[in-house]
């Protein structure tokens, strides 16, 4: 089964990392959802939510304020001016 290789990070500190089936997010031309196998994007986030279904545990939700976003090869790398996990629980679920 393909996965996607996710990293989000902030300006100064390390979000969450690991393996997803699907990331969604808010760009500046509105919500894109991304699946293994997505065509090459290169996006800038807009403020708001990011959802991210891992591969194993429950859904995360993390806040960010604007940044960039980036596919390729089923790699998924945000990096956002400030992001902040919802669950403080979900850090330690994904986190590699």
């Amino acid at each position: 089964m393909a996965e996607l290789d996710v990293e989000i990070v902030a300006a100064d500190h390390f979000v969450w990392s690991g393996a997803a089936s699907m990331v969604k997010a808010k760009t500046s031309d509105g919500e894109i959802g991304i699946l293994p196998g997505h065509a090459p994007v290169l996006a800038i986030l807009a403020a708001g939510e990011l959802a991210i279904e891992p591969i194993e545990g429950a859904r995360l939700e993390v806040s960010v304020d604007g940044g960039f976003f980036s596919v390729d090869s089923n790699r998924v790398v945000i990096v956002a001016d400030n992001a902040q996990l919802q669950d403080a629980k979900a850090s330690s679920a994904g986190t590699r």
